[in-house]
Parts: C-alpha cells; sequence; structure tokens
C-alpha cells in the first residue's frame, strides 16, 4: 500500500513538471508585458528622434549627380579642410563658451541669494526668472534692437548723461548677440544652481566657520566645490542652448556673426542644398556631444562626481 501510494505521489509530481506554465508565469510573457507600456514612447522616439537622424546622416553623405547620385564624403571634407567652413566652426564654439561663461558668472550670485537669503522672496525671484520665458523670443530679441538701437533707449541715455558724444553701434556684432543670448539663457543657468545649492548641507560650512574659516574660505572651500554640479548641469543646458541657436544671431548679429546654424539655414532655405546642410548639421551635434564629453571629464577628475 505504501508503495502504491509513493507511486500515486511521483506521477503526480512529474504530472505537474510536465504541464506547461501558464501564460503569465512564462518569462517572455512577463517582459511582453512589461514593455507594452512603453512601446507607444519607443514608437515616438524613433519615429521623432531616430529616424530624422538617420535621414539626415544619408543625406549628409549622398552626393547627388546627372548620373542619379552616388555615396561620398565630399561635404564634410568641404567642412574639415577648407578655412572659411573651419573659422565658422570655431566661431561657432567660442560663441557658445563666451556665452556659458557669462551666464555662470551671472548666474551663480542669484541662485546663491535666491537659496540663502531670499526667504519668503524665492518665489517672486523665481517668477521673474521664468516670466521671461513665457515671452516669445521674437519679442524679447526685438525688444534688444529697440534698447540697442543707433537712435535706441541706451544710446539716448548715455548721450543724454553725457558719457558718450556720438551714438554707439551695438547692434549687429558680437557683442548684442552675446547680450541676447544671455539673457535668454541665464534663467537655465540659475535654476540649474539652484537646485543643487538647495541640496547642500548647511551643517558642513557651520562645522567649517566653527572650525575657524572665515565665510569667504567656507564658500571657496565648502560651497563651491559642493555646487559645482549644478554649475556643470547649467553649463550644458546653456551650452547646447547656445550652440544651436539661431533666431538670436540672425536679428541681433544681421549676418556679421556667422556660425553654424546661419549657414545650415542659408544652405536649407536659399541655396537649397540638403546634403551640405545635413552634413553641418551633423557635424553641430557632434561638437557639440564632444565638448560637453570633454567638460563632464574635466569635472569628474576634479572631484565633483564620486
Amino acid at each position: 500500500m505504501t508503495s502504491d501510494r509513493a507511486q500515486l505521489v511521483n506521477a503526480s509530481l512529474a504530472a505537474r513538471v510536465a504541464m506547461p506554465a501558464p501564460a503569465s508565469a512564462r518569462p517572455g510573457a512577463q517582459f511582453a508585458a512589461g514593455l507594452l507600456p512603453v512601446l507607444p514612447a519607443v514608437a515616438f522616439l524613433l519615429l521623432f528622434f531616430v529616424a530624422p537622424l538617420v535621414q539626415n546622416g544619408a543625406h549628409s553623405i549622398w552626393l547627388p549627380s546627372p548620373q542619379g547620385g552616388r555615396l561620398s564624403a565630399a561635404y564634410y571634407a568641404k567642412l574639415f579642410f577648407d578655412s572659411y567652413y573651419l573659422t565658422v566652426i570655431g566661431q561657432t564654439l567660442l560663441l557658445s563658451v563666451i556665452v556659458t561663461a557669462i551666464c555662470a558668472v551671472l548666474g551663480y550670485p542669484v541662485a546663491y541669494f535666491m537659496v540663502r537669503h531670499a526667504g519668503r522672496w524665492t518665489g517672486l525671484i523665481i517668477f521673474l526668472l521664468v516670466a521671461p520665458l513665457l515671452t516669445s523670443i521674437i519679442m524679447r530679441t526685438f525688444g534688444w534692437s529697440v534698447i540697442l538701437a543707433r537712435n535706441g533707449v541706451l544710446n539716448s541715455t548715455l548721450l543724454g548723461l553725457g558719457f558718450i558724444e556720438r551714438p554707439l553701434r551695438l547692434l549687429q556684432g558680437p557683442s548684442s548677440v552675446i547680450i541676447g543670448l544671455v539673457h535668454v539663457l541665464v534663467p537655465f543657468m540659475v535654476i540649474s544652481i539652484a537646485a543643487v545649492l538647495k541640496g547642500v548641507d548647511r551643517r558642513l560650512e557651520e562645522a567649517a566657520q566653527l572650525l575657524g574659516a572665515g565665510r569667504l574660505r567656507t564658500f571657496r572651500e565648502v560651497t563651491l566645490p559642493l555646487s559645482l554640479d549644478g554649475v556643470a548641469t547649467g553649463s550644458i543646458v546653456v551650452f547646447m542652448l547656445a550652440n544651436g541657436s539661431f533666431l538670436t544671431m540672425l536679428l541681433l548679429g544681421g549676418g556679421s556673426v556667422v556660425t553654424l546654424p546661419l549657414l545650415i539655414y542659408q544652405q536649407f532655405l536659399l541655396v537649397q542644398n540638403l546634403g551640405f546642410a545635413a552634413a553641418m548639421g551633423n557635424v553641430l551635434l557632434a561638437l557639440a556631444v564632444l565638448s560637453l564629453f570633454l567638460q563632464l571629464r574635466l569635472i569628474r577628475r576634479q572631484g565633483v562626481h564620486r
């Protein structure tokens, strides 16, 4: 009897092992069920991000010809071996670096005051920072055109106060472009730095002061190193936006400041050379990514990311 029961138990166990697992318990089904909610997002990225990049890359290496076209790197060779286009690439990077540095210098004190000393006025400062972002960039750029014009507000004020004898030429030059870009992008720097400063433990600063460090030394050796992560984040955002800025350079620079975005506009709409415009767009993207990679590596070496 005992052996019969043992045989029945063994047979039952063997049958359970041989039975297929329910569909809901299979690893593949679980993976598919977990993947299903993100399919719309993946499809959106593939359709509106990956596909345009692939198409842009294909245009940049396809050289049209009467025989139907051929694969060629002629557009990239023109960009990297022509002195004019190399100068334009250098101007694009230099302008972005200058704007980023000015935004960091102007934005850090504002962020520090907002986090440490503003108190109940913090909400008002945030509103004043965000409010310009709600205005069209075209309207803000035209506003700077009115201020910086030859007979604009700034020149009229300086003439009235006797600081200058004749109006200054402030528009259609690098200075007006830098002013316009800084005005547009400095809120991103302030918000990035303020978010990190708010997370810095005040007890570390108090401990440094108890050990004999003054306010300046405490800021230099405690607060500033701990907030460099926010400066890095703000610099990445500002650099990326300045690197691809177009309207501000076109409206305030008047064509005197030639950068890659302006050349892309020229090749795409005026010359209608889609392949060359695509190549410049890819170079602009590659330069931005490379610059940011080098920036992040430098920050890691300084010990910001641990």
